[in-house]
């Protein structure tokens, strides 16, 4: 896969989203107060600070701004203090749980069906909100953003849900591959662009839709959370590093794709405050646990030892990816 001219166009489109701003540092003290002036610990352990980036809080074992993490503050997002995603919602009281996306949600082998994050989720909500959770899947093999509302949604619900309902989903994925396609066919970098917005907007219609119409649709209360796309190369775009890719059809070196995920994953920031949604930081966790995950010199390295979360498919996660995006989900849920 060739995409030479891919990276200066994403970078160009992902300029306000992913650069610094002037004006994150308040941003997020204001999206975070804290009332009694404690500290609570981050992802690594050390305290949080109101007053520093993202980045500080929950990366600084990283290099984020040169692995082309998004700059949320920018988007008004609200970190939650798990590092794990966003935290928009008060999550309490949920009675049926939905899962839609695609196959990283679904399962693919060889991560047994009782691996799967779907799996490990069901059990945690029911530990957390009872035996009786009712739990429904219309996640599929290779769906894309644009398969929630004519097909995902209507399919999981028919017509108006009693329940007080938990959506989640992953999706993204395909569509990425879909945009990296079109411009390795020679539809050229506009053709690329667009397939991505467009993707983005999908994600947008349908989220916008359970929000306008949770009154009816929902009368006892919905809670959405999403999750942002990964690439498996750990930032460096060789795509050849999965042993398969090759014979798959899609290997190559291809550094625009870091680019690309970054461009994506913004702009699902960007949804989920305007619709008041969660977001998991999956792109930014599995970065440093691809194929390249044994690079010291790489931004996303996390020392020796560390777990592949991408399987022999290259594309979906192993085991200990499944184990990680559960927890990633009941994080968010817990807040």
């Amino acid at each position: 896969m060739r995409l030479s001219f891919f990276a200066p166009c994403l970078l160009a489109a992902c300029a306000v989203a992913c650069a610094p701003s002037a004006d994150g540092d308040k941003a997020l003290d204001d999206a975070n107060p804290d009332d009694s002036g404690a500290d609570t610990a981050g992802e690594d352990g050390a305290s949080w600070d109101p007053d520093a980036t993202i980045y500080e809080n929950c990366w600084s074992d990283l290099r984020p701004a040169e692995a082309g993490f998004p700059v949320y503050e920018n988007f008004g997002l609200i970190p939650g203090r798990h590092c794990q995603g966003s935290d928009h919602q008060d999550i309490t009281g949920v009675e049926k749980l939905v899962f839609l996306g695609d196959s990283i949600t679904a399962g693919t082998p060889p991560t047994p069906s009782d691996e799967i994050w779907r799996a490990r989720f069901t059990l945690a909500m029911k530990a957390r909100f009872g035996e009786g959770l009712e739990v429904a899947d219309c996640s599929e093999f290779g769906a894309r953003t644009d398969d929630y509302l004519p097909d995902q949604l209507p399919r999981c619900f028919p017509g108006p849900e009693p329940k007080r309902t938990l959506i989640v989903s992953t999706m993204g994925g395909n569509d990425l591959f879909s945009a990296a396609s079109a411009y390795t066919e020679g539809r050229g970098i506009d053709a690329a662009l667009a397939v991505l917005d467009r993707a983005v907007g999908y994600q947008r219609e349908a989220l916008r839709s359970l929000r306008e119409t949770e009154a009816e649709r929902f009368p006892a209360g919905l809670f959405v959370i999403t999750a942002n796309v990964y690439e498996f190369t750990d930032t460096t775009g060789d795509l050849s590093s999965c042993p398969l890719a090759d014979q798959l059809g899609f290997g190559g070196q291809a550094r625009e794709v870091t680019f690309a995920t970054s461009y994506m994953n913004a702009q699902f920031a960007q949804v989920a405050v305007e619709t008041g949604t969660d977001l998991v930081f999956m792109g930014e966790e599995f970065c440093g646990h691809g194929f390249h995950g044994d690079d010291p010199s790489l931004p996303c390295y996390r020392g020796p030892d560390t777990p592949e979360f991408f399987d022999l498919t290259c594309i979906h996660p192993t085991s200990a990816g499944h184990e990680k995006l559960s927890e990633m989900f009941t994080a968010v849920v817990d807040g």
